[in-house]
């Protein structure tokens, strides 16, 4: 039990122990301009009744009876409710690192099976135990890339999600790494022609569907990249689709990585999520985070325990392959609890709802008279529309008819500035479509 100073004499003593007069002087490290010096204004202590009372109304304003067509790499989908019930036991909740295996096996187990159901989603040899989210997992694979092949070139595609380039970026950005952005066609799509694929190449690094919603031909981009000894990495923020897709494994990658939210995860505000990573057997040694293993005692009874993995804090610390100091064990609970229920034809079903509601919309905005579809190539469940009027103007038009009708792409791209990426998932229904366009024909 942590021993907690009670008396103000006590504190003072603790304070002299290590050479300090004032508690402030724990402090002087932190320039002087950035320490808070008055009260943060949050107001005078409240008793709970009040302070329940203060949420529920805000909680109130939300606004819960809005159309939204908002995607870009969080997704609305139905999840069964066997999820919340599951996920809501003590166990699960209070779950933490398994080290013992001697009493974590039912922890282990699931996480045994989480990484199954992503091999077999995924066409991959070997999946981790997962990672904080999709951002961070790309990162973690460019890293991986730059050890297995001792190169510092990297090539990615411009259609890969802005926010998963950025974090790419932090990560290596006192590492020495060269990154190049590979324009994208009129389909959507990677440009292959203006890729620079040399012997100094690492990777190239590509998005299916991308973050135009568009769907990639990854298989003469993985022969680009292998003709050179560079590896494919290939990332997804909808991994929904690979209910219909060929998967990546089929395609050539070397690294698959994604959000994994869509399976189970409520939108949540943005978190947390779910970061999947997949790899093929020769570059297991390679692979961030942990991994769960299948053993049998002297008895042959079987078991499981953590194998394989060597980050931060564990003893071989100067050969960690990454600085993820946890899995995202719950959440990956949760997209387990799914997958199991839903089943493949249950995802398969999922993903074809996706597309066929997400194209009837765009067919509908299409005949509009002020609105087309920006890009010719084929697409999951998100599409870029463009407008003759300004983007930020027609998604406002539309909340008044409380409609978010979608992400205005001006501030990720500047070619697209008259452009609106929609998204549609299953959980759209026919009349609120018809409804979007309706909104959209008086914008």
């Amino acid at each position: 039990m942590r021993y907690i100073p009670n008396s103000l004499d006590e504190r003072r003593s603790m304070l002299e122990e290590i050479g300090c007069a004032r508690i402030e002087d724990l402090f002087e490290q932190i320039p002087a301009n950035l320490r808070l010096t008055e009260p943060i204004g949050i107001g005078h202590p409240v008793s709970e009744p009040d302070l329940l009372r203060f949420f529920q109304e805000l909680g109130g304003r939300n606004a819960s009876d809005y159309q939204s067509y908002l995607g870009a790499g969080a997704y609305s989908h139905f999840i069964p409710v066997i999820t919340d019930s599951l996920i809501s036991r003590s166990e699960f909740f209070t779950a933490y690192t398994p080290y013992q295996p001697e009493v974590s096996q039912g922890t282990l187990q699931y996480i045994f099976e989480f990484q199954t159901l992503i091999c077999q989603l995924t066409g991959m040899d070997v999946a981790n135990a997962s990672l904080y989210d999709g951002s961070t997992a790309l990162a973690e694979a460019v890293l991986m890339a730059d050890r297995i092949t001792h190169r510092r070139k990297f090539i990615i595609a411009a259609t890969v999600h802005p926010q998963y380039r950025e974090v790419v970026t932090t990560y290596t950005r006192n590492l020495g790494v060269d990154i190049e952005y590979a324009a994208h066609t009129e389909a959507g799509t990677l440009n292959i022609n203006s890729l620079n694929v040399d012997k100094e190449t690492a990777a190239i690094v590509v998005q299916s569907p991308n973050f135009f919603g568009c769907i990639e031909d990854l298989a003469p981009i993985a022969d680009a990249a292998h003709q050179s000894g560079a590896l494919l990495i290939v990332a997804a923020s909808e991994p929904m689709s690979l209910g219909l897709l060929k998967s990546p494994g089929e395609c050539g990658a070397d690294i698959f990585v994604a959000e994994g939210q869509s399976f189970g995860i409520p939108l949540g505000f943005g978190g947390p999520y779910l970061g999947l990573f997949a790899t093929v057997e020769k570059y297991l040694r390679q692979m961030p985070g942990r991994l769960v293993g299948e053993a049998y005692d002297t008895d042959g009874r079987r078991g499981y325990v953590l194998t394989l993995s060597t980050r931060e804090q564990h003893i071989r610390r100067e050969k960690a392959t990454s600085n993820i100091c946890t899995n995202q064990g719950l959440c990956a609970l949760m997209a387990t609890i799914y997958l199991a229920t839903m089943g493949r034809r249950g995802v398969q079903e999922v993903a074809s709802q996706n597309t066929q509601k997400a194209h009837y919309a765009a067919a509908r905005i299409a005949e509009l008279p002020n609105f087309d579809l920006r890009f010719s190539g084929p697409f999951f469940n998100e599409f870029v529309i463009k407008s003759t009027r300004d983007a930020d103007r027609v998604l406002s038009s539309l909340l008044d008819r409380k409609i978010i009708g979608g992400l205005a792409l001006k501030g990720y791209y500047d070619d697209l500035a008259d452009s609106i990426l929609v998204c549609v998932t299953e959980t759209a229904r026919r009349a609120a479509l018809d409804d979007l366009v309706s909104a959209l024909s008086e914008a």
